[in-house]
């Protein structure tokens, strides 16, 4: 079997880790091109040890030189690049086939969009491509022949639920409905009042998932589950009035498929990202993840409805979607500056729905045919979350 020449864009990260834990399963299955990251050095130097990328890329400058000092000085004949452009340069090698995409927020954007015009099979963990730049993104897929594979476990469920043949028309294939499912993060007993004053440390303590902080923000306020409805309409090609949200604690039913006959499929499994990794690297095979099997003896599942008063964050993302345009470029961008001053105790738990409510009210409506105008969207709508934030919690 030929390897597939894999690049992991967001390498140090939480997707980036995992993806290699299963690549490391599989020796000869996987060729790693390059690795790249921001300001992880030690994290970054281990993986270039254990896989021996052909290049390992840092955005920072002073990380990128100290993991160039590094790898000379054990000779591990890696070579080390840095910035914003050398993202693209390896996700868009002729060498590489497979561009893992996972670096967190709209940093992510252009070096995924750049793979996907250049034709690569590419693992979507990054929400933030679809989320501001939707069509964008999925004309050049199709104009380019790229493959796109999901990677978020919410999506990845759907893909498995979906008819093999699927090819962009759910009514052809008899589709009623596409559920998400959220376990409703760690405040979802909480009051409201409870959850407006909320620390960044009960934040980040999710029940059932090992995130990131940032992502661990969102599955708190429910704006993760957002994003991924927006996500799910470009995926999937669906209109909004067929995406559902529906609250499951235990995180084992992953999301489900509801059909126009009354069947409900559904993909279930231990609540663990190198599943849906491992589905997608493998496909159309599959391939062992180093997950335990899923023990339903003895288990309860139960399922609820969202509560939009105590989680705003859900009703703005279905406000951004049904608004079309630059809306939900904004929505992400706001919501990146709020949750980053909430984690930096600028800004309290509600002010994150506020400030993108606020961005919202003030950009929703700008121009969104080119990608320069959607970076435009969002640096303004930075600026504007970041001034309210400063203005109303100073």
């Amino acid at each position: 079997m030929t390897p597939r020449v894999l690049t992991v864009l967001g390498a140090t990260g939480t997707i980036g880790v995992n993806t290699l834990d299963v690549v490391a399963r599989h020796p000869g299955r996987f060729d790693v091109f390059a690795l790249t990251g921001a300001t992880q050095v030690e994290r970054m130097l281990e993986q270039c040890r254990v896989h021996r990328p052909r290049y390992a890329v840092m955005t920072e400058p002073a990380a990128a030189a100290t993991v160039r000092a590094q790898v000379t000085a054990e000779g591990l004949g890696v070579e080390v690049l840095e910035g914003a452009a050398a993202l693209v340069e390896v996700a868009t090698a002729s060498e590489v086939d497979t561009v893992m995409a996972a670096i967190v927020g709209a940093a992510g954007l252009p070096a995924t969009l750049a793979a996907a015009q250049a034709g690569k099979r590419i693992l979507l963990a990054n929400k933030e491509t679809l989320v501001v730049s939707g069509q964008l993104f999925m004309d050049a897929v199709a104009a380019s022949g790229a493959e796109l594979l999901p990677i978020d476990s919410e999506h990845n469920a759907i893909f498995q639920a979906l008819p093999r043949d699927f090819r962009g028309d759910l009514g052809r294939s008899g589709v009623n409905a596409l559920w998400l499912t959220a376990s409703g993060g760690p405040f979802r007993t909480l009051s409201a009042e409870a959850i407006a004053a909320a620390t960044p440390a009960q934040a980040v303590a999710h029940p059932n998932w090992v995130m990131g902080k940032k992502i661990s923000v969102d599955s708190a306020s429910l704006m993760n589950k957002g994003l991924e409805v927006i996500e799910a309409r470009w995926l999937f090609n669906a209109r909004p009035g067929q995406i559902r949200v529906l609250v499951h604690p235990q995180s084992i039913v992953h999301s489900m498929v509801e059909y126009i006959d009354g069947s409900v499929i559904a993909q279930m499994g231990t609540p663990d990202m190198r599943t849906p990794i491992a589905y997608a690297l493998g496909f159309p095979e599959r391939i062992d993840a180093g997950v335990p099997m899923l023990e339903l003896m003895g288990r309860q599942l139960s399922f609820e409805a969202p509560d939009i008063r105590r989680f705003p964050c859900l009703q703005l993302a279905f406000d951004a979607l049904a608004a079309g345009g630059n809306a939900a470029a904004v929505l992400n961008a706001a919501n990146e500056v709020a949750v980053a001053r909430f984690l930096d105790g600028a800004a309290p738990f509600g002010a994150i729905a506020a400030s993108i409510a606020h961005a919202l009210d003030t950009l929703a409506g700008g121009p969104a045919a080119t990608l320069d105008d959607l970076l435009e969207s969002d640096q303004a709508a930075r600026r504007v979350a970041g001034a309210f934030i400063g203005a109303v919690h100073a």
